[in-house]
C-alpha cells in the first residue's frame, strides 16, 4: 500500500493534535508525519498521496514554519499527486480570512501539478470570507478548535474516511 505523507507546521499544538488524529485514523503505518520546519524539497518524493496542514496564523497568513518554506514548493514537481489539505483557524476572531493559509497552498501546489482532492462542506461554518474557498466548498477540512472543538472527532473521522476512498488506501 502506498503510504500518504503529512507535512505540517504547527505552532500552539492544535494542528498537531488534529494532525495525530489524522493519522490515527488512518494507521500509523500508513501515514508518514512531516513537520514542515524540519524536512526539504526531496521529502515530497516518495509519496503520491500527500496531507498538507497549516493553521491560518495573525490576519489571514501562513504559519511561519510554512511561510518559511513557502518559496521551496516551486523546486518541487507535484504532478500526478494527489493533495488534501487541512487547516485550523477561528471562524469568529478571524471571520474576513478563515481559512486563508489552506486557501493559499492548494492555489500554489495546483499550480505546480498537484491534484486536490478532500474538498469539505462549508455547512456547520459561520464566517464572511476565506481563500480556501472554490466552487462553494473548501479546498480541504476546516478545523476550528477555538469555537467548534465538540465537532473536531466527527469532521476528522468523516473526511478521513473521505480520503480513503479519494486517495484508494
Amino acid at each position: 500500500m502506498a503510504k500518504i505523507g503529512l507535512f505540517y507546521g504547527s505552532t500552539t499544538g492544535k494542528t498537531e493534535m488534529v494532525v495525530e488524529s489524522i493519522q490515527s485514523g488512518f494507521g500509523a503505518d500508513v501515514v508518514d508525519l512531516h513537520n514542515i520546519a524540519d524536512v526539504d524539497e526531496s521529502d515530497f518524493e516518495e509519496y503520491t498521496n500527500l496531507i498538507i496542514a497549516c493553521p491560518t496564523w495573525n490576519i489571514g497568513e501562513l504559519q511561519s514554519d510554512w511561510d518559511g518554506f513557502f518559496p521551496d514548493l516551486d523546486n518541487i514537481d507535484f504532478s500526478g499527486k494527489k493533495v488534501a489539505y487541512f487547516g485550523t483557524g477561528d471562524q469568529i476572531g478571524y471571520a474576513d480570512n478563515f481559512q486563508d493559509a489552506m486557501g493559499i497552498l492548494e492555489e500554489k501546489i495546483s499550480e505546480l501539478g498537484g491534484k486536490t482532492v478532500g474538498y469539505w462542506s462549508t455547512d456547520g461554518y459561520d464566517f464572511n470570507e476565506s481563500k480556501a474557498l472554490k466552487n462553494g466548498k473548501f479546498v480541504g477540512l476546516a478545523i476550528d478548535e477555538d469555537n467548534q472543538s465538540d465537532l473536531t472527532d466527527e469532521r476528522v473521522a468523516a473526511w478521513v474516511a473521505q480520503l480513503k476512498n479519494e486517495f484508494g488506501v
